[in-house]
């Protein structure tokens, strides 16, 4: 039964819990590390590795989504950043790497996120994915999905993306023609991915859309504003064991349709990864951590897709810092500090060899304990 607290007079609140405030509890059995694996599979797409990239502009190029995609995870562009308003935007990722601390950064990033979307840049940098041999899949907010639709599904995508900061599967409108999930979905041959969102309903309400993962979360992380704009604040603990509930019933509800979750905030080492897919999660969608990446477009500078909007801004631009390696090293190792930033899938292949666990299905079923 969830903890409910009274706050006041009239008004109680659910008591929430972060990865911070879970730990894993090893079971009787361990297990060789080399039978251990971290494979998955959205709809037909298979992957070696739970990780999908958030689509930051800072991490995500065709040619780095091509390497992720070619080290075993799954790379997604964002169809309304910099690489479909320029062609080629190499020397404003530059001046956006070197920015310092002092430098009015987020008008920097209004400015430059002002140019429009050149439609025809979408068929590029989808064919430039493609031609890598990779999975190709590309993120639009709810708001544009309509309009850039059609140029997106003309361009062949094998997964669309739908992301926003909070995503319902019913937007209601007096102003604009709302999008309707289930009916956009229902017309597509391909798996669509949609969130975040950070509770039961919402996340049933998305399955029941024809889903095949749904994103929990808002992508938080020290740099995430929402909070302070909006006062939104998303226990991922939480919220991920409570779209697994959903997604078991879910499971009841259409005698067998699994949808995948796909956590998106609080996690920076391999520690969370493996406390994310322990609590329900079949997979965690990396943002930061990918910008320590030797072949970040952004050279470690680090800002979230809605750093840059236009009137509401959510989200502080991280100035560039020191590389920790290539890609490679921070998803596969070897790890040369002891702090969870490096070999992040190998943590997580410790993480399950050590309580005994063979595939990331029964790493679900691991015990956890609040110690906080």
């Amino acid at each position: 039964m969830r903890d409910v607290v009274e706050i006041g007079l009239g008004k109680t609140a659910q008591r929430g819990y972060h990865l911070d405030d879970v730990a894993i509890v090893p079971s009787r059995r361990t297990r060789d590390v080399d039978d251990v694996s971290t494979a998955w599979q959205l709809d037909a797409y298979p992957f070696r590795i739970p990780c999908v990239a958030h689509p930051s502009d800072a991490t995500m190029s065709p040619e780095t989504a091509v390497m992720l995609g070619r080290l075993g995870g799954l790379g997604v562009l964002n169809v309304e950043g910099l690489w479909t308003r320029y062609e080629d935007p190499t020397k404003l990722l530059e001046e956006l790497a070197a920015l310092d601390e002092d430098a009015p950064a987020t008008r920097r990033l209004q400015e430059v996120y002002a140019e429009p979307i050149k439609p025809e840049l979408i068929g590029e940098r989808v064919r430039q994915i493609r031609a890598g041999g990779v999975t190709v899949a590309v993120r639009v907010s709810p708001q544009h999905t309509l309009a850039l639709a059609p140029v997106i599904l003309d361009a062949g995508v094998d997964i669309l993306v739908i992301q926003g900061t909070l995503v319902s599967a019913e937007h209601v409108s007096t102003t604009d023609e709302p999008l309707n999930l289930k009916e956009f979905i229902a017309d597509l041959d391909l798996p669509v991915v949609a969130g975040g969102c950070t509770d039961y309903k919402t996340a049933l309400h998305l399955m029941r859309t024809g889903a095949a993962g749904v994103i929990v979360g808002i992508g938080g992380d020290e740099w995430s504003t929402t909070e302070t704009v909006l006062g939104i604040r998303v226990p991922m603990a939480t919220a991920i064991a409570d779209a697994a509930a959903a997604r078991r019933d879910y499971l009841d509800e259409t005698g067998g349709r699994y949808v995948h979750l796909i956590a998106d905030g609080d996690v920076q080492t391999s520690g969370d990864i493996a406390k994310a897919l322990g609590c329900g999660a079949d997979a965690v969608m990396l943002g930061e951590p990918l910008s320590l990446a030797a072949e970040a477009p952004a050279g470690g500078a680090w800002w979230h897709s809605a750093a840059s909007h236009p009137q509401l801004p959510r989200g502080a631009f991280g100035v560039a810092g020191e590389a920790l390696g290539p890609m490679e090293k921070l998803l596969y190792g070897p790890a040369d500090e002891p702090d969870g930033q490096l070999n992040l899938f190998g943590g997580l292949r410790r993480a399950m060899a050590k309580t005994g666990y063979r595939d990331l299905k029964e790493f679900q079923r691991v015990g956890l304990v609040l110690d906080r």
